[in-house]
C-alpha cells in the first residue's frame, strides 16, 4: 500500500518535488525556492540602500566636520581598509558558522555602523565608524553572495546578476531618499536611523526564509583552508584577475565620470552628472537582463562581449568627447561591466573543490583591489598626461578581459 505524503495530504500526484520545494538538511521549515530568492534579494536591496544613504550625505558630513578634500579622501580609505583586512578571515567565518547566521548578525552591525557615521564629531570618529562599516560590510558581502550562489543552484540556471541588479536599484532609491531627507532638513544621524531600522526589520523577516548554503565535502574543505601567506589556487587568481579588470573600470566610472564630463566633454551645470547617470542606469538594466543573455550565449562569450563593450564604450568617449557620443560611450560601458562580477562570483561559488564562501572571499579580495587601485591610478596618470590617456588605460583592461577569458578552463 502506498502511504506517500501526497496521498495522506490528498494532494495531486508528484505535487511535492525537489523542483517545487527545498528541504533543509537540519529538518527546519520547508520554503519555496522563490521565497528564498526574495529573501536574498531583500538583503541585497538593504545593503545597497544603506551604502547609498551614506554616500548621499557625504557632503553634509564633510561640511559639519569641516574636512578638506584631502582629509576626506584619506578618511574614506578607512571603509575599504576594513573590508580588505577581514577578507582573509571572512570566508572561513562564513564556512564555519554558515552564511545565514553570519549574514543576519553582520547586517545588524552594518546598520549600526551606518548610524554611527551620523554621530561622528571628530575626523577619527568618522574613520573608526567607516572601518567598522567596512568590516561588517565585507562579512555581509561574502555571506549574501554565498546565499545567492546557493539559491542559483536550486534554480539550476543563472540568476546571480539579477541580485546585483537589485543592489543597483537600491543605489538609485538611496540617492532619491537622501534628497528627500535633505529637503525635510533631517540630520544624517536621523536619516541613517530610519534606514537602519527599516533594514533591520526587513532582513530579520527575510532571514527566516533563507537556507544554509551548500557546503563542500570535508576533504574539499580541508583543501580550502590555506595559511594566511599561502598562494591562492590558480583558478582563484584567474577569476580574480577578470574581476580586477572589471572593478577597476567600474570604480573609474563611479569616481571620475563626472570629472570627465566636466573637463573633457565640457558639459555644463546640470549635464555634468549625465555620464554617471547613464552608466548607472544601463548597468542596472544589464544586470536584470544579464542572466538570460548568459543562458543564451554562455559564460565565455558573454564575458568576451562584456570586455569588448567596456573597451569600445571608453574608446568612443575618448575619441569623440562631445555630450552625445560620450553619453553613448558611457551607456555601452555600463552594459559592459554589468554582468562580469556576477558571472565571476557565480563561477567561484560552484568550483566544488572548496567552500563557496572561501572561494568568493579569495576572488572578491583580488577583484576589489581593482576598485581601490583604479581610481587613484587614473588621477596619477591624468596628472602626468591627461584624463583621456588615463581612460585609455582602463579601455585596455576591457580588452584584457576579452583576451584572457578563453584561457580559463572554468568558463569552457
Amino acid at each position: 500500500m502506498n502511504f506517500s505524503l501526497e496521498r495522506v495530504l490528498k494532494l495531486p500526484k508528484n505535487f511535492i518535488t525537489k523542483e517545487r520545494f527545498h528541504l533543509h538538511r537540519d529538518n527546519s521549515p520547508i520554503y519555496k525556492k522563490s521565497h528564498q530568492r526574495i529573501a536574498v534579494a531583500v538583503y541585497f536591496f538593504c545593503l545597497g540602500l544603506s551604502f547609498a544613504s551614506w554616500a548621499s550625505r557625504i557632503p553634509d558630513i564633510k561640511a559639519s566636520l569641516r574636512l578638506s578634500e584631502a582629509l576626506l579622501g584619506t578618511l574614506l580609505l578607512a571603509l575599504p581598509a576594513g573590508q580588505m583586512l577581514t577578507l582573509p578571515f571572512s570566508g572561513r567565518i562564513v564556512a564555519r558558522y554558515g552564511s545565514k547566521i553570519t549574514l543576519g548578525i553582520a547586517f545588524v552591525f552594518y546598520a549600526f555602523s551606518l548610524t554611527n557615521l551620523g554621530l561622528a564629531k571628530e575626523a577619527w570618529q568618522l574613520a573608526l565608524a567607516l572601518f567598522a562599516m567596512g568590516v561588517s560590510g565585507n562579512l555581509c558581502n561574502i555571506s549574501v553572495n554565498t546565499q545567492a550562489v546557493s539559491v542559483e543552484k536550486l534554480y539550476g540556471r543563472s540568476i546571480l546578476a539579477s541580485f546585483h541588479g537589485v543592489w543597483s536599484t537600491a543605489g538609485f532609491s538611496g540617492a532619491l531618499i537622501g534628497l528627500l531627507m535633505i529637503s525635510l532638513k533631517l540630520t544624517p544621524y536621523q536619516h541613517f536611523w530610519i534606514i537602519a531600522l527599516f533594514g533591520i526589520s526587513a532582513t530579520l523577516i527575510a532571514n527566516r526564509f533563507m537556507t544554509e548554503s551548500a557546503t563542500t565535502a570535508p576533504a574539499a574543505q580541508a583543501e580550502a583552508k590555506p595559511s594566511f601567506l599561502s598562494k591562492p589556487p590558480k583558478i582563484i587568481l584567474q577569476l580574480g584577475l577578470i574581476g580586477f579588470c572589471c572593478m577597476a573600470s567600474e570604480g573609474t566610472m563611479f569616481d571620475w565620470s563626472g570629472v570627465y564630463f566636466q573637463k573633457i566633454v565640457k558639459a555644463e551645470g546640470e549635464l555634468i552628472p549625465l555620464g554617471y547617470a547613464s552608466f548607472m542606469i544601463m548597468m542596472a538594466i544589464g544586470r536584470f537582463t544579464g542572466d538570460k543573455l548568459q543562458q543564451r550565449f554562455g559564460r565565455q562569450r558573454m564575458l568576451q562581449l562584456n570586455g569588448l563593450l567596456i573597451s569600445t564604450g571608453l574608446a568612443i568617449a575618448i575619441f569623440f568627447p562631445n555630450i552625445i557620443t560620450a553619453t553613448i560611450g558611457f551607456i555601452i560601458v555600463g552594459f559592459g561591466v554589468s554582468s562580469v562580477v556576477p558571472i565571476v562570483y557565480s563561477t567561484a561559488g560552484k568550483l566544488g573543490n572548496m567552500a563557496p564562501s572561501i572561494a568568493l572571499a579569495g576572488v572578491s579580495g583580488i577583484s576589489y583591489l581593482g576598485f581601490l587601485l583604479g581610481p587613484p591610478l587614473i588621477g596619477f596618470v591624468a596628472e602626468l598626461t591627461d584624463l583621456r590617456f588615463s581612460f585609455g588605460m582602463i579601455s585596455v583592461l576591457g580588452l584584457l578581459i576579452a583576451i584572457f577569458v578563453p584561457r580559463i578552463q572554468a568558463f569552457k
